[in-house]
């Protein structure tokens, strides 16, 4: 009797074990920041989340999770990546450049995910494309400017002088404003830019640029997009047409966009944020890009720009907003 009731116990301490151990296992904390909430990169935390729920990392098993927003302030972003570091996180995803920055350079030690950073290599985040041998790693969304020019010839075939609204502090907008002022030249044409520090500034940026461009460019700027609106107003005032690289941009006024789904890149930031906790070290991760591409058109937008769309370019799109 005393030997089966000893073998019971035994039996239910191994089990009491497992169970904390499967527990424990789970009980860590996913801590993500974006530098603003605006549609692409609110796409990208959902798409996190999922990845991490797909897994069955869920809060219902232990996982802790929290999510912050700088609301376009990059003081605010350092703060945020202070507090994650002071919380013991044991992943830290940054979304946009000026949020990746902020907690790389909070943290040298805690696993780092970047997320919708165009270059991070010139933004400091890692020496080089291939694994950084460091706490960072992530996923890019960076595009091929060729093919944007492409769209923006099929958009406005005749365009010679294309007008780009960006944030000059913004290590993306920088990267991209420098690569299309190459490229545009290479093909008889000009980039003329007008800067705009704050969302506020937009406005106003893009109304500088009045009578002097035959299309407005628009990259993920995350100033631009969170007051795309503003931008909007001048193309539809002024006959403009916009062309954009973030998808959510043409159900917002664009009249279209070749670009990458947030969503998906997010899920893939979140499968690597899994690799993570399962022992994966960051610095033996390469940095991953997103190659799909969507076409989204929007018909109302090119009616209010002026502009009349091919139609066999119309039925190519993978999202047609009338």
């Amino acid at each position: 009797m005393k030997r089966n009731k000893t073998l019971k116990s035994l039996v239910g301490l191994a089990l009491s074990a497992s169970l904390l151990a499967s527990t424990a296992a789970f009980a860590q904390l996913v801590s993500v920041s974006s530098i603003v909430e605006h549609p692409a990169l609110d796409s990208v935390r959902d798409g996190i989340k999922q990845a991490l729920t797909d897994a069955g990392y869920t809060e219902d098993k232990g996982l802790k999770w929290q999510f912050q927003t700088a609301q376009g302030n990059t003081a605010i972003a350092t703060q945020i990546a202070r507090k994650f570091v002071g919380d013991q996180s044991d992943v830290i995803v940054a979304i946009s450049t000026p949020s990746a920055q902020a907690v790389v350079a909070a943290t040298k030690n805690i696993p780092v995910l970047y997320s919708a950073v165009t270059d991070p290599v010139a933004a400091q985040l890692v020496p080089s494309w291939e694994p950084s041998g460091t706490n960072v790693s992530g996923v890019s969304d960076m595009l091929a400017l060729e093919k944007q020019l492409e769209l923006i010839k099929t958009i406005v075939p005749d365009a010679k002088t294309v007008g780009m609204v960006y944030n000059p502090g913004e290590a993306n907008s920088v990267v991209v404003v420098e690569r299309l002022r190459e490229l545009l030249s290479a093909n008889d044409m000009t980039l003329l830019e007008a800067t705009a520090a704050r969302t506020v500034d937009v406005g106003a940026a893009a109304r500088s640029l009045v009578g002097k461009v035959d299309v407005f460019y628009t990259n993920t700027d995350n100033n631009v997009v969170s007051a795309f609106e503003a931008l909007v107003k001048v193309g539809n005032d002024a006959k403009i047409p916009i062309v954009a690289s973030d998808t959510d941009s043409v159900t917002r006024g664009a009249i279209a966009a070749l670009g990458i789904n947030y969503y998906d890149v997010g899920v893939q930031t979140g499968e690597m944020v899994v690799r993570i906790l399962k022992g994966e070290q960051p610095g033996e991760m390469p940095s991953e890009f997103s190659e799909k591409l969507e076409l989204f058109v929007n018909l109302d937008a090119a009616a209010k720009q002026g502009v009349t769309l091919d139609e066999d370019f119309v039925k190519s799109a993978t999202k047609i907003i009338e």
